[in-house]
Parts: structure tokens; C-alpha cells; sequence
């Protein structure tokens, strides 16, 4: 199928396009166009006016410090994922980003706009959840800040305002002595996860597990981060370094997801994945915290 009729507006600068979107009730904004495109080839979406945002070079941008990485809203998730000042800074970032769809999408695609977009099954939204971070609006009304936590609000649905684009997202830095890792069960390779899990393992100063945290795709109406504090000193009770039992960790998760059937799994398959891959990603963070610090 075709998109329905729609008014084009290519601005050149954000504050052409803020105003455009400030008066073109029901506009959509237009980045990569990797979900965008085929909900209007389907017809999913109709907007009455479609605000193209690529002419505006500001909002391509990578900024990296000690203190995180910055993306804009048109950095594209191949430009991000090879960025190797921001893999140093955050290796999570990198890590999910290779688990988007194929090359092809992720060419084209933004790390915004799947922000933006918020499917609970995609990768990014659970990274920023888990991590904490944030993303930038703007609309002609001025910019605030929106934490991941208040972002993701439903299937689909953000905080954003319909006269508001996300123009950054913000993923803290790791912390010293942290791993991470990403996990994730598709059907395919490149197909949307049946499951996914994002983890971080943190070690003290003796090199012991000192908490770990994860954040869920594809098991919940939003991403869903679980704090494994308790399941983490479990893990170690008794134990010297490195030699964990992270099953209870994965019970813990387990006992705490909601997902939903569908055609491509039902929840009671889901629900073991998340153990099966909460288990294996606390392994591999915990592998990689140590390796850090060597």
C-alpha cells in the first residue's frame, strides 16, 4: 500500500521545524523512517503533515565526555555503534546497537527516533531505561528534559507533546568496575526480540559483586529495569570472586515480568527466556567488569 495524502515540510533549521510542528496539528516528524514509513505505507498512521528533519546538520551529532554520550537526533545507529569514544564511555550503547535489525536499517535508522518511537520490544529503549538516561524535547515553547523512567509511558507512546521532538537522548557513562552485556532471543536474526535483557554488574573495590541492575525488552508494555541487588548477593554468598550462581537472579526476574502471547511466542516461553537470558547476561557483565579492571 501508499501512504495517505499528507503536507511535506522540509525545514532547514530546528527552529523552522518547531514552528512547523507548533502549527500543523497532528504532524509526525520524519528521521531515519525506519518505523515511521511503513506504519504510513500501511496506513497504522495518517498524519496530515509529515515535518522532514534530515536538512537540519545541527542534530547530527555524536558528543562524547566523561560523563556520558550525547546523540542527536539525527546521528544514525551505524554512526553510533561505530563511535569508539562512545563505546569506551558506555560499551552497552555499542553492545545493543549491533542487535538492531540488520546493517541496511541501521544505516538509516536513529537512536533517537527508536527512543522516540517507543516500542517496548526494541533495543534502545530498554538500554536508556536501564542506564538511566534521558532525552532532550524542544518545541516552540522552549526544551525540557524527560528521564527515561517518565519517557516510556505505553505501546508507542511517549511523554513527548505532539508539538515537541526528542532532539537528543543522554546515556550515562559506566561507572569504574562496571560490565555490562546484551542478550536477546529472536525468531530471526535482525526479526523484533522475543525477549531481550540488558545488564550491569558492579564490583567494589575488592573486586566483589556490589549490585547489579537489568533492563527487560519484549516482556512488558514499557522497558522494564529490575533492581538485583538482593538476587546479586546471593550470588556470591559463600563464594570467592568471579565463581556466581546467578540463578536465583534469574528466578527473581522471572517472577516479576509480565509478558504477553502473541503468534510468535506466548508468555510462559517468554518468561523462561527472561531467566534463561537474565542467567547468561549477569555471567558476561560480571566476565566483563572483571576484565575491565585488569
Amino acid at each position: 500500500m501508499k501512504p495517505s495524502s499528507f503536507e511535506y515540510h522540509a525545514p532547514r533549521t530546528l527552529d523552522e521545524a518547531l514552528g512547523a510542528l507548533a502549527e500543523a496539528a497532528g504532524a509526525k516528524v520524519l528521521a531515519g523512517g525506519q518505523s515511521l514509513i511503513p506504519l504510513l505505507n500501511m496506513r497504522l498512521a495518517a498524519p496530515p503533515h509529515l515535518v522532514d528533519i534530515n536538512r537540519i546538520a545541527a542534530l547530527d551529532t555524536i558528543e562524547v565526555s566523561e560523563r556520558g554520550v550525547l546523540v542527536g537526533a539525527l546521528a544514525r545507529h551505524t554512526a553510533v555503534e561505530r563511535a569508539a569514544d562512545a563505546a569506551r564511555v558506555q560499551p552497552l550503547l555499542r553492545e545493543a546497537i549491533r542487535h538492531v535489525a540488520h546493517p541496511v536499517i541501521r544505516n538509516r535508522g536513529t537512536v533517537v527516533g527508536s527512543l522516540a518511537h517507543a516500542d517496548p520490544a526494541a533495543e534502545l529503549p530498554a538500554v536508556l531505561a536501564l542506564l538511566d538516561g534521558e532525552v532532550e524535547a524542544a518545541s516552540v515553547r522552549g526544551r525540557r528534559t524527560i528521564a527515561a523512567g517518565e519517557f516510556f509511558q505505553g505501546p508507542l507512546e511517549s511523554a513527548l507533546d505532539p508539538d515537541e521532538v526528542a532532539i537528543a537522548a543522554f546515556f550515562p557513562a559506566a561507572p569504574p568496575r562496571t560490565g555490562s552485556a546484551f542478550l536477546e532471543t529472536a525468531r530471526r536474526h535482525g526479526d523484533y526480540a522475543l525477549a531481550g535483557v540488558a545488564a550491569l554488574v558492579m564490583l567494589d573495590e575488592d573486586l566483589r559483586v556490589s549490585g547489579a541492575r537489568a533492563g527487560y525488552l519484549g516482556v512488558d508494555v514499557v522497558p522494564l529495569v529490575l533492581d538485583l541487588a538482593e538476587p546479586a548477593a546471593a550470588a556470591q554468598a559463600g563464594r570467592p570472586p568471579g565463581a556466581l550462581d546467578w540463578s536465583g537472579a534469574a528466578a527473581f526476574a522471572r517472577e516479576r515480568v509480565d509478558p504477553e502471547s502473541d503468534i510468535h511466542a506466548d508468555a510462559a516461553y517468554r518468561r523462561h527466556l527472561v531467566g534463561v537470558l537474565t542467567e547468561r547476561a549477569l555471567h558476561a557483565a560480571t566476565a566483563a567488569a572483571h576484565e575491565g579492571v585488569r
